[in-house]
């Protein structure tokens, strides 16, 4: 039998992420996951008139084929499964994790020529524009460790993260989204050094509550790619392809960062943002507000999404807030502004609409952790 939280999440991502419709093809993409999630989901597919499609991966697998894949093997892999995704309505990719640093050994530059050949066509360029998608991690004994839980509490942990009501947080976040579209200058205050400014006048904003993450939880746009200046310090570990990096500091002028530190891996750090041009200009700014994400555990999905935080991206816009801004990576760094991580502001033209992790103005008060975490209806 099937727990009956792992069908109320399946019943979530076929009716409400991707609203699944009959006739239409589905590709379930598993990484590390036990069999009962993809079984739930086929089901749930099923019900709701549409055709499953399945494909189970493990990460140590991935690991072997990455390392040395030359270009040629890549880009027959890419055309591969860039073929099988043009076929398809809608996509869910359930990523489980047995090591977060599975990727570590594997060199920056080799990374980085598998996200040029086999992760832009298939992913970037075929899923996110052309699929109804959502992307989602998997509960393992690793994540309840990089959470400092024990298995089980990290199970129910993440079951009400996932299944939280995402109807109420939607109709919350359309008035944060109305807000930031009427906005020009926004000013970033806080831990250490944080003083940051820039402007999002007429950049598209996109609530998301639900549809392509799980969980979800943010409202995010894109800084005018020039309009960037001064510094912010990130008080969350951040993770790039299995490496770990520690008090991230980016100083930026006109855009750019042109002094990054790290207290671990600073010279990985630069690597990373020497990438390409757009690395060193910001394609995504967010707010976080999911209610029971509290606590950063080195998985992006969770802490982006944490309450009372932001993320500033270094690298690529996604399309539907574009800033222009192009680059083979889009690495979201995470700031809490919650008192026990140093506090902060974010002020939009002049008026601090959040304080100390909590929105303070009437319109928002309802994206606050004690409202959007009471029991559905």
């Amino acid at each position: 039998m099937i727990d009956p939280r792992i069908e109320r999440l399946a019943d979530l991502l076929i009716g409400h992420s991707t609203k699944l419709q009959p006739g239409e093809h589905l590709l379930i993409e598993a990484f590390d996951t036990p069999q009962e999630p993809v079984i739930a989901l086929a089901r749930a597919a099923r019900r709701a008139g549409g055709h499953p499609h399945v494909t189970l991966r493990n990460t140590q697998v991935m690991r072997a084929l990455n390392r040395d894949a030359a270009e040629e093997n890549l880009t027959v892999w890419a055309e591969y499964d860039r073929f099988r995704m043009e076929k398809m309505d809608a996509y869910i990719g359930l990523r489980g994790s047995l090591n977060v640093s599975e990727m570590a050994d594997t060199d920056t530059e080799q990374m980085q020529r598998v996200a040029r050949l086999y992760s832009t066509p298939v992913h970037a360029e075929q899923r996110v524009k052309n699929t109804k998608w959502c992307v989602l991690r998997w509960p393992t004994p690793s994540m309840a460790q990089l959470a400092q839980q024990s298995t089980e509490a990290f199970e129910d942990f993440y079951f009400d993260v996932c299944t939280l009501d995402y109807a109420r947080m939607e109709g919350a976040a359309a008035r944060l989204k109305e807000r930031m579209e009427r906005a020009d200058m926004v000013h970033l205050y806080g831990p250490g050094d944080t003083d940051l400014t820039f402007s999002i006048k007429d950049i598209p904003v996109v609530a998301c509550t639900g549809s392509h993450n799980i969980p979800d939880g943010e409202v995010f746009t894109a800084p005018v790619r020039d309009s960037v200046n001064g510094v912010i310090e990130f008080n969350t570990p951040a993770i790039n392809n299995g490496v770990s990096f520690e008090n991230i500091r980016l100083e930026f002028r006109d855009g750019k960062v042109v002094n990054a530190r790290a207290s671990l891996n600073e010279r990985k750090l630069n690597e990373i943002l020497d990438t390409d041009e757009g690395a060193r200009h910001v394609g995504e700014f967010a707010i976080g507000f999911n209610p029971y994400i509290l606590e950063p555990m080195k998985d992006t999905l969770f802490d982006e999404k944490i309450a009372g935080s932001l993320h500033f991206t270094p690298g690529r816009a996604y399309e539907d807030a574009d800033n222009g801004n192009r680059s083979e990576i889009h690495w979201d760094m995470v700031l809490i502004q919650r008192p026990e991580y140093g506090g902060g502001t974010i002020a939009f033209d002049g008026e601090v609409i959040r304080r100390d992790g909590l929105f303070i103005v009437d319109d928002l008060v309802a994206l606050n952790p004690d409202a959007l975490s009471q029991p559905a209806g």
